[in-house]
């Protein structure tokens, strides 16, 4: 077995400990919201938090992170409140087809925890996840957004 705290609550996990913390959320514990993408840590869809810092899921195994504070996107909003980054995608219209949205989201939580207002070289350098539909441009000005309303 082996423990984590998944966005705030501990759980018991009896998995081997190389199994990709992607497929722990997934198919273990039913949080779908993390993506499967290139399944080798670079395109950031399966982005979560793990002690608020941004790390692909799918390159993590289960022993890396056990005792850690695990977050996902389904964890990111408190008390039925959107977090200022999802409220942001929100009133922006950020997301086209949404696919790689949730890593996206992930990744900007954390830059915006490290770098309360970043430029855009600074966005340029911390986020690096792929969207396919190219909305980067709209990802900018939801980071810009959530950005002011800290």
């Amino acid at each position: 077995m082996t423990r984590l705290i998944v966005n705030g609550t501990a759980r018991d996990i009896d998995a081997d400990r190389d199994t990709p913390l992607l497929w722990v959320l997934r198919e273990q514990l039913g949080l779908t919201g993390t993506k499967f993408g290139c399944g080798q840590g670079l395109c950031g869809a399966c982005t979560v938090l793990i002690d608020g810092e941004a790390v692909p899921a799918c390159s993590m195994p289960l022993s890396v992170v056990e005792g850690k504070e695990v977050t996902t996107i389904e964890g990111l909003a408190r008390n039925g409140v959107l977090h200022r980054v999802q409220q942001a995608w929100v009133d922006l219209d950020v997301p086209q087809c949404g696919y790689c949205q949730s890593g996206m989201i992930m990744a900007v939580a954390a830059l915006l925890t490290k770098t309360p207002k970043p430029t855009d070289a600074e966005i340029d350098a911390a986020i690096t996840n792929i969207c396919r539909c190219g909305t980067y441009v709209q990802v900018r000005a939801g980071i810009h957004r959530a950005a002011e309303t800290a």
